[in-house]
């Protein structure tokens, strides 16, 4: 199987098994996946966001998940909890495809790591 045939299955089995547990079976989106990723690396799960902290928790997960391919480093936990990252390497210029591509990339290979998909 190619590299691309298996990130399109892994990807189907994320996106179906993510949208069974927090959507009622509606097919998540990319964005309410990497919100997911911030609320998790947060570690507040019980609790209600304001809408300037779900940018920030989409910020930390966006950097979490591109941290693996050097683009971000994990910095410190401020205060409240919060992880902060410093830029290591600028992204490159991608079209809109391949900003999915790569993100569907990293959420596959974050959630292989955290073990919730094989």
């Amino acid at each position: 199987m190619s590299r691309d045939e298996k990130l399109k299955e892994r990807w189907e089995l994320l996106v179906e098994r993510l949208s069974r547990q927090f959507s009622d079976g509606d097919p998540l989106e990319i964005d309410g996946m990497i919100y997911l990723v911030g609320v998790q690396e947060l570690g507040s799960f019980h609790r209600s966001f304001k809408k300037d902290e779900k940018i920030n928790l989409m910020h930390i997960a966006i950097c979490r998940l591109l941290e693996p391919y050097g683009y971000y480093d994990f910095d410190f936990f401020d205060d409240d909890g919060w992880p902060h990252y410093k830029v290591k390497e600028q992204l490159p210029p991608l079209k809109s495809g391949e900003q999915a591509i790569l993100m569907k990339e990293a959420l596959v290979n974050y959630f292989l790591e955290k073990e919730y998909i094989d």
